[in-house]
Order: C-alpha cells, then structure tokens, then sequence
C-alpha cells in the first residue's frame, strides 16, 4: 500500500491507500487545504481539529449545491427529452414555382417590348448584337 502525503492548512499528514488511488487521495487532500487556507486566511490559527471541521463543512456546502445543479440539469434533460421542442421548417408551396415562371416570362416580355421601343426611336440605328449572338 502507497502512502501520500500532503498538507492541510499548517499542519502535515501521511495516509496510505490502495494502489492507483495516490491521485485521488491527493487532489481530495488539495481541495481540503483550499479551504483550511481560506479558513485560516480570514480567522487566523485554530486548532487542527477544528479547521478540518470547518473545511469539511465547506466542502460539503459546495458539494451539496453542485448536487442540486446537477439534480436540476438532469430534470431539465429528462423534461427536453420526453417533450422536445418541435422545429418546423416552412415548405415553399408548389404553385410558387408556378408563379415565379409566370414572373419570368413577363419580365421578359417586358424587356423585348423594351427593346422595341428603343429600336424605334433611334431611325436607322440597329440594336447592337447580344454577346450570345456573335461569333465566337
């Protein structure tokens, strides 16, 4: 059995644990010592059985309030899950194309109507050539 040691708060301590739990054991060890420090940070020295007392408790604090998030995400997700938000994405009916055909060909209606009023206006003078229209 592999023995850790570590620090908490002001005072040194050796645990032995199995095989592989060495990282473990260290960082629950460094998470205690965050809180004693912060403990003897604002009350200043106080016997060890006390400040592991109140790191405990404040670890436990903590720990019960990531246990209520946690709670409450996993209802959240339960809730999505059994009644997921229903994403409806229009559809573009079929007589649209109908009618954006319809547009085209007025359109271009329009544009030779266009071009045949220019012709009349300039006697004598030929619509230049469309790029398509010439040889290549």
């Amino acid at each position: 059995m592999p023995n850790v040691e570590f620090k908490v708060g002001h005072k040194d301590y050796t645990l032995s644990c199995q095989d592989g739990e060495e990282k473990l054991l260290r960082r629950a060890a460094g998470m205690l010592d965050a809180e004693a420090r912060q403990i003897l940070e604002q009350a200043g020295r106080m016997p060890e059985p006390r400040l592991l007392l109140l790191a405990g408790l404040m670890l436990a604090d903590r720990t019960s309030a990531l246990e209520d998030r946690a709670a409450s995400a996993e209802r959240e997700l339960a809730r999505l899950k059994s009644n997921p938000v229903r994403v409806e994405v229009p559809v573009i009916p079929p007589e649209i194309g109908e009618v954006m055909a319809e547009l085209a060909a007025r359109a271009e209606a329009l544009a030779d109507k266009a071009e045949e009023m220019l012709a009349e206006d300039v006697p004598g003078e030929d619509m230049p050539a469309d790029d398509d229209d010439q040889p290549a």
